[in-house]
């Protein structure tokens, strides 16, 4: 029997002025009993998709679909959903029982049956006996689980949950990880839950939706997201990630830093290829033995591992190593690296484009990342913006630069510059790609 599905989103899009939109084209499909987690960073949307399927924000297109029907417009007291925000909302004025069963008072259900319902909650979220405790006297922890039983009290068929954690210290919030993985297993109801924490994401999903600037990245298990990843931001916003540019000499078999590796991807002989291995992939051995050689430039203790950075034989190239020996910087070591262990994605070319006028006609003008700079001189480019993410790939940066008209751009440079500096894009002339605009008939 196939797994019912209980929320879709189809083409969904949002925008606030009428003309960019913040969400665009979400298509997305939760399974009933499902945890699903919404992963990623600040501004990528999440929230917003969140509080659309609660209600507090009506799509400006497409469809959200509750068990087949549309209920894009609906308001949130009429749909069988319960969020949990991360700032917890409980009136202070009264003490925990009164909180969790004000929405059942409001639905004015038997006093007994009240009563049994915000029992069996206290008993989920663990803390029974607290019925007569007053908010102000509860950790932060205790308050998180009385916000999550006044949500479920209500028995919602999905649960909210809008960064909870995020204002629990670290050792909390390991706990209320665990803490709510049970009680979604106990409840059985379906959790959509928001976060800007890879681990988290990791340690309590099903699944995981990695959003970037209002689009879907990836979709899939949390062992899929961190060891396959679709693309070069999933595998650098997942944990910590080499990244390097190579080539197909094989079906099976990449060149990267200067040698060839055997891996388990396979693509056509001459593809080019982005090649993501884990710090955790690499076994340290002597010089000698490494595929991979380089100088140790840094090693730092990180409580159960050591984080070792190397520069590497083409003198360019970082690469970031975890292991339990520590290594003594200044020293020359090898790598070894499992075909497992690399995993190969294509190398997005997407160039970029721009209009431009010559000679009183207009050309489309093309360019490719790696033919263009940054300059700190916004009259110095061709193209003006400010960077939005950053990507580092093992001997340069990717960079997003978004224009004043909100188009993304892609510059690899070999300087580190910040998330929103404002640069121009300075494109050599002779790298530029000219094509006659026709005009329409």
């Amino acid at each position: 029997m196939e797994d019912k599905i209980i929320v879709e989103l189809k083409n969904i899009k949002k925008s606030y002025d009428g003309e960019t939109d913040v969400i665009s084209d979400i298509n997305l499909k939760i399974k009933k009993g499902e945890f699903v987690t919404l992963l990623g960073p600040s501004g990528c949307g999440k929230t917003t998709i969140l509080r659309m399927i609660g209600g507090f924000e009506v799509p400006t297109g497409g469809e959200i679909l509750l068990h087949g029907e549309n209920i894009a417009s609906l308001p949130p007291n009429e749909r069988p959903v319960n969020t949990v925000f991360q700032k917890y909302a409980l009136f202070p004025h009264m003490n925990v029982y009164e909180n969790i069963a004000f929405g059942l008072k409001l639905k004015k259900l038997p006093k007994e049956e009240v009563s049994k319902k915000v029992k069996r909650a206290l008993d989920v979220v663990d803390l029974e006996g607290f019925e007569k405790r007053k908010i102000n006297t509860l950790s932060g922890g205790q308050q998180q689980r009385i916000a999550i039983a006044r949500a479920i009290v209500n028995e919602p068929e999905i649960l909210l949950l809008d960064e909870p954690l995020g204002a629990l210290d670290y050792k909390m919030r390991r706990e209320m990880q665990l803490e709510l993985k049970l009680m979604h297993k106990e409840l059985g109801i379906t959790f959509i839950f928001v976060t800007h924490d890879q681990e988290e994401a990791l340690t309590m999903s099903d699944r995981i939706v990695v959003l970037s600037r209002g689009h879907i990245q990836q979709v899939g298990r949390p062992e899929d997201i961190y060891g396959l990843p679709r693309n070069a931001f999933v595998a650098d916003f997942i944990g910590e990630s080499n990244i390097f540019h190579g080539k197909m000499s094989g079906y099976k078999t990449v060149e990267f830093l200067e040698d060839e590796f055997v891996c388990e991807d396979g693509y056509p002989a001459g593809t080019e290829v982005e090649v993501v291995i884990r710090p955790e992939g690499f076994t340290p051995c002597s010089y000698e033995e490494g595929k991979i050689k380089g100088e140790v430039i840094s090693c730092v203790f990180k409580g159960t591992y050591y984080e070792t950075t190397l520069l590497c034989q083409d003198k360019k190239s970082e690469v970031v190593v975890y292991s339990k020996k520590k290594a003594e910087v200044g020293k020359e070591i090898g790598l070894l690296v499992e075909p497992e262990d690399i995993h190969v994605m294509l190398y997005d070319t997407h160039k970029n484009h721009f209009v431009v006028e010559r000679e009183g006609e207009m050309y489309d003008a093309y360019f490719s990342p790696s033919d263009a700079r940054l300059s700190d001189d916004a009259e110095e480019g061709r193209v003006k913006g400010n960077i939005v993410s950053i990507i580092y790939k093992g001997d340069h940066y990717s960079y997003t630069v978004e224009s004043e008209e909100n188009l993304n751009y892609f510059v690899n440079d070999e300087y580190l510059w910040n998330t929103g500096d404002l640069v121009s894009i300075v494109i050599p002339e002779e790298k530029i790609e000219y094509n006659l605009l026709k005009e329409e008939a």
